[in-house]
């Protein structure tokens, strides 16, 4: 066994979960699709967006912010991933998913071989709510086309939703995240696959939630194993 999936097993060790490994089409026990970035999209219109996240005043939040979240990572990859909102240690650093949260996401995206900068990170909201509230409607609204065009730029092939409160956003529902996860799903007017998942930070308090995580991290590499060859 390569020291690579030595550490694999550790980490899902760590998280709690019970020891298996991915197979690929061929059988091959530990192999995870490598996500290659796609052509397209003009940097320019990246840059602009960005610049105008950073100077948005279009709600509250504006003005209780230290700094904007936009996102990171390679903005050409097939798989993006959203959370809800920036929390104090985003609002300083300027960063998704930093902290103990940030550690179990980086965790996570190791135990399917992938490392940050393959993916890319980025919340519903790009502010952070005051006292890290639940986001209210009007601020989803008011970053609504942000959010929609961060996806189109990236044109990920699937999306991993963490949290109820992004899932819900994205998939125009109210049902739970358990329920979310029992059927396949795509982001609405597209057909890009959603797969929908418990927060990290959820999972640090509800430990017994990691095996049913393990298991939507596992339907993200067969859809990015089913959709490579295209």
């Amino acid at each position: 066994m390569s020291p690579m999936t030595d550490r694999r097993r550790q980490v899902l060790e760590d998280m709690g979960i019970d020891v298996w490994l991915l197979r690929d089409s061929t059988g091959a026990a530990g192999s995870v699709a490598e996500v290659q970035p796609d052509d397209g999209g003009d940097v320019g219109d990246w840059n602009t967006l960005q610049t105008q996240v950073q100077a948005c005043h279009r709600c509250s939040l504006s003005k209780s912010r230290t700094q904007t979240v936009f996102g990171s990572g390679n903005n050409h990859a097939e798989l993006l991933l959203i959370g809800e909102a920036p929390g104090a240690e985003e609002d300083r650093q300027g960063l998704p998913f930093v902290g103990k949260a940030g550690k179990l996401l980086d965790a996570m995206l190791f135990s399917i071989g992938l490392q940050r900068d393959q993916v890319y990170i980025c919340n519903v909201l790009k502010c952070r709510p005051p006292n890290n509230r639940n986001p209210q409607p009007a601020e989803v609204e008011s970053c609504a086309s942000f959010l929609s065009e961060q996806i189109d730029f990236i044109k990920p092939r699937v999306i991993l939703a963490l949290g109820k409160f992004a899932a819900q956003s994205l998939l125009q529902t109210e049902a739970p995240v358990y329920k979310m996860r029992e059927s396949n799903k795509v982001l609405p007017g597209t057909d890009i696959p959603v797969v929908v998942t418990y927060h990290p930070a959820s999972l640090l308090r509800n430990t017994e939630q990691k095996a049913q995580s393990w298991q939507d991290l596992c339907k993200v590499t067969q859809l990015l194993g089913t959709n490579a060859g295209d």
